[in-house]
């Protein structure tokens, strides 16, 4: 059931890159990071509101900040950035690390135990997304090899680690608080950062675009930011997160049809290779089983209750 609910997540997931893309033809990336999230906020507190939710204790509010900051804050405000100039293929492709940058964050934080197996095919991905980030970049072209990142890989790696971690923290908080509970808990949270924000931007660059434009952002800001964690971090809570983690290897397969089929991007077979490469890796990944924890103790047979 994880594995099922991580993947409908995975699906409203994937047109967030796309419909980023769209947006930022008319917002500015600062509008659309800090809105979509000040859109989804309002709602959480409605539905936090309405079904009258019990505050978080202790220290579930400092780690509702670090899911937060991972979620709310970093990943959409960095990827609005780098998608001013990346295209939409592009980018799904250097998010298509995320699944493994997820795994890691959840070993550490969760530990949970993996196969060598398992990282080893997780690395492949990667490998696989870097090798094509350095490609598309131009780093083949200007120096005959592999060159320098561009900037908006950078900012799409940042992303990937602010969402790996926010991700990892917020599946484990859904299993205390509950999924829709613990996505809205954090974007109340950030409200008060990204409510100034939006304020700046729209004084800086007041927002006007096509109703197409609108629609998208009010995308970004309903299922992207809000009713997407929804069931991508009840996934996760019931887990093996590192496992249900690996679903998101699907994602860039489906963005990368999504950009071609609503934004006219052009498919090239760089494009093509790199992202069958690692979903394939992830397909694999996804089908390793964890490795059941060593058990200090024998079954003692007197003990067994009869059926």
């Amino acid at each position: 059931m994880g594995v099922w609910w991580g993947l409908l997540g995975v699906a409203a997931f994937s047109f967030t890159v796309p419909f980023t893309r769209v947006a930022v033809g008319a917002f500015s990336p600062l509008f659309i990071g800090s809105g979509r999230a000040v859109v989804a906020a309002v709602l959480a507190a409605f539905a936090l509101g309405l079904t009258r939710q019990r505050l978080p204790r202790g220290t579930q509010w400092g780690r509702l900040a670090v899911v937060a900051g991972g979620v709310v804050v970093g990943f959409p405000l960095l990827t609005s950035f780098a998608l001013t100039s990346a295209p939409a293929s592009h980018g799904a492709v250097v998010i298509a690390l995320l699944p493994a940058a997820t795994a890691a964050a959840a070993v550490l934080r969760g530990r949970e135990h993996l196969p060598v197996a398992f990282w080893w095919v997780a690395a492949v991905g990667a490998l696989a997304a870097i090798g094509f980030a350095f490609a598309q970049s131009g780093g083949f072209v200007q120096s005959g090899g592999f060159g320098q990142f561009h900037w908006a890989d950078l900012l799409l790696l940042g992303a990937v680690v602010a969402a790996a971690i926010g991700y990892a923290e917020g599946g484990l908080l859904a299993r205390e608080l509950g999924a829709w509970q613990t996505v809205s808990w954090a974007l109340v949270l950030a409200s008060p950062l990204m409510v100034p924000l939006t304020a700046l931007s729209i004084v800086q660059q007041p927002p006007s675009g096509t109703p197409v434009q609108w629609l998208a952002f009010a995308y970004l800001g309903l299922v992207s930011m809000f009713l997407g964690f929804f069931a991508w971090y009840r996934g996760l809570a019931i887990g093996p997160m590192a496992q249900v983690s690996q679903i998101q290897l699907i994602q860039p397969v489906l963005t990368i049809s999504w950009a071609g089929l609503l934004l006219g991007e052009t498919l090239t077979w760089m494009t093509i290779i790199g992202g069958l490469a690692v979903v394939l890796s992830a397909g694999i990944a996804v089908r390793l089983r964890l490795k059941p924890p060593a058990s200090t103790q024998k079954p003692d047979s007197r003990n067994r209750i009869p059926k």
